[in-house]
């Protein structure tokens, strides 16, 4: 039976096939479709989606294999939320090494898309921190793949979108931490030269560090913000025992955007406001900091039933401040943008994955309600400044890049072509190779 299927995006929408698989060490199902293993539904665009094809859901595969206390180790299965694994390590005195901006993605969806968090700068990548895994391909085979076994397949699959098979397992390494609290600063800063003098000050003493930018300002204000940065506090705080319970959730989808025009400068011009003209310091539970959308439940809905679209984008230090300011300038002077626009200092370490999208630079995210063409057209614009600096757009966040963009940011795709499973596809990769 088909099904109506979207991204976390809600664009595009799909109709395809679903099966689910529900043992590490059983085969997979061999429909007449393509195929292509679908974890928890939180990438953006259409890299999770296979129109007219089927979906292997992995969900089911939720189970943990073992994990050594004393040296953090943990296998599991990739169905595995990285919430799960924080319900199971924070008490033990572990925490995850690097985490995305939400914790309801999987372990095979984290490692299919090399996943980055606030600490990339000094932690790298998702991909950087997996010891091992099992590839299950349409033929039947089962590679163990590792940095030195099966290093090539190792490289094609993280980062690699899914397409070189099913991860049924993996082996990551975690990190100690004293408790689930963080010491955390924020400071106010005005312009986007402000922000660079922020970011390098801050990458040598804080291990997590990011920036809320206001996408609404202009001018002098071009770049203003809030910039957080913080460490795992030493030890637990007083009268304060447990995680933050609140969570609120959206419960069903407004006729249109409430992300508009008569919305967007006036939560921006708060938002912003509401920072102290001093640092403030305090401690502070790790669910906020990390994730702090997830406090609410299927906001994904605010956008209205045509959805949003995802951009982020990197571009290299050497053409930032220029680049970055042309592509903040771009989306002020469009009426359009998101209550969310982060800004963040990637680092120097290398991501094993052949098609990771993190490399050294200052990236950029925010969403775009999608109100059609004018949208589209708003992005291809952005893809012009970002080409010219030598960036590059993330395919896990992107439903509309061209195939000449994306064979431009991602060099390594014909190299990468030849791990693809042959049963395996996805709306996102028959888009940029058509």
């Amino acid at each position: 039976m088909q099904r109506v299927g979207e991204c976390w995006g809600r664009y595009p929408q799909a109709r395809q096939q679903i099966s689910t698989l529900r043992h590490r060490d059983a085969p997979l199902p061999l429909p007449e479709t393509s195929m292509l293993a679908y974890g928890n539904g939180r990438s953006y665009g259409d890299s999770c989606l296979n129109d007219g094809g089927t979906l292997l859901h992995t969900r089911a595969l939720d189970r943990f294999i073992a994990f050594d206390p004393d040296t953090g180790i943990l296998r599991c299965e990739a169905g595995l939320l990285l919430a799960e694994i924080l319900d199971f390590a924070i008490p033990r005195g572990w925490f995850l090494p690097v985490t995305p901006g939400t914790k309801f993605v999987t372990v095979g969806g984290a490692i299919a898309n090399d996943v980055h968090g606030k600490n990339h700068h000094v932690a790298g990548t998702f991909g950087c921190h997996v010891r091992a895994f099992e590839l299950l391909r349409s033929d039947g085979s089962r590679r163990l793949c590792t940095t030195t076994e099966h290093g090539d397949w190792f490289a094609a699959t993280v980062g690699g979108l899914g397409l070189t098979g099913v991860i049924t397992w993996a082996e990551i390494a975690l990190k100690r931490i004293a408790g689930p609290w963080l010491d955390t600063e924020t400071h106010r800063f005005g312009d986007l030269g402000a922000f660079l003098a922020l970011s390098q000050d801050s990458e040598r003493d804080y291990e997590y560090t990011v920036a809320w930018i206001d996408c609404t300002a202009r001018g002098r204000r071009l770049g203003r913000g809030l910039f957080m940065r913080g460490n795992h506090a030493r030890g637990a705080p007083p009268n304060r025992p447990g995680a933050p319970c609140t969570r609120m959730t959206m419960p069903f989808v407004p006729p249109v955007s409430l992300v508009n025009a008569l919305t967007l400068r006036p939560f921006n011009w708060l938002y912003f406001h509401r920072g102290s003209r001093r640092p403030a310091h305090a401690v502070q539970h790790y669910e906020p900091y990390f994730y702090p959308l997830d406090g609410v439940l299927h906001w994904n809905r605010m956008y209205g039933p045509r959805g949003f679209l995802q951009y982020q984008c990197v571009v290299p230090n050497g053409a930032a401040r220029d680049a970055v300011a042309s592509l903040l300038e771009t989306i002020a002077g469009s009426g359009k943008g998101s209550f969310l626009a982060v800004l963040k200092q990637f680092g120097t370490r290398r991501s094993p994955g052949m098609l990771s999208f993190p490399r050294p630079g200052v990236t950029l995210a925010l969403d775009f309600p999608n109100d059609g063409g004018k949208v589209f057209a708003l992005l291809d614009r952005l893809d012009d400044i970002v080409a010219a600096a030598g960036g590059a757009v993330y395919p896990a966040k992107d439903a509309r890049m061209s195939g000449p963009r994306f064979k431009q940011y991602f060099p390594a795709w014909e190299a990468f072509s030849t791990f693809i499973d042959p049963r395996m596809s996805s709306g996102f990769w028959r888009r940029v190779m058509a």
